[in-house]
């Protein structure tokens, strides 16, 4: 490397020291990718949760919630999808669009430490189910609540894909949108 710069005139050494300098800067204020904060177990999956449509789209929603210190049934959760499924979930950043996609481990770890200190429910309240072939797709309103009788702190449309494989249901991906002002949830969607 001396070499190199022996050899460079003192403007091309000065744009040259500037893009190093302008890369650490850059390369330091990158998010490093997260690891893996909450341990997931692998575990065999409930009959219950995966052989029928209620049953998987049930133990969907029961194994995030729960009260306010309570571990989630990350293990089970697992169990749903397919080992490359993607969660995305769709906001507002800025005034525009987002979509924030994430693997199961991401997911966990964004989620587990927001839903064990607040108490966190969700509960489907409405659903609306299309097939074809091995493939179906579920649009599942759902409500939002801190304590299973609280107040309803968020709505929205949560639409699962899912894949049938001849013995099991299995969740290729779920994307959501959160009920807002300008984003209201259409009476289709509602029971």
């Amino acid at each position: 490397m001396p070499s190199l710069l022996i050899r460079q005139t003192p403007t091309k050494l000065y744009v040259f020291v500037l893009s190093i300098a302008f890369i650490s800067v850059a390369t330091a204020q990158t998010p490093k990718p997260e690891k893996a904060d909450v341990k997931v177990e692998t575990i065999a999956p409930r009959s219950e949760d995966v052989t029928t449509l209620d049953g998987i789209i049930k133990a969907f929603y029961e194994t995030i919630s729960g009260p306010k210190g309570q571990p989630r049934q990350w293990a089970r959760d697992r169990t749903l999808y397919i080992p490359d499924m993607r969660f995305v979930s769709l906001e507002i950043r800025d005034g525009k669009p987002h979509a924030e996609i994430m693997d199961h481990q991401t997911y966990v770890d964004r989620t587990d430490a927001f839903f064990v200190s607040q108490g966190f429910y969700e509960r489907e309240i409405h659903r609306v189910t299309k097939s074809f072939g091995n493939l179906t797709h579920i649009f599942s309103t759902y409500e939002m609540r801190q304590t299973p009788d609280g107040p309803i702190t968020g709505r929205g449309i949560n639409s699962i894909q899912l894949f049938y494989d001849g013995k099991r249901w299995w969740i290729v991906s779920a994307v959501w949108d959160d009920e807002r002002s300008d984003n209201p949830i259409p009476q289709e969607f509602l029971p």
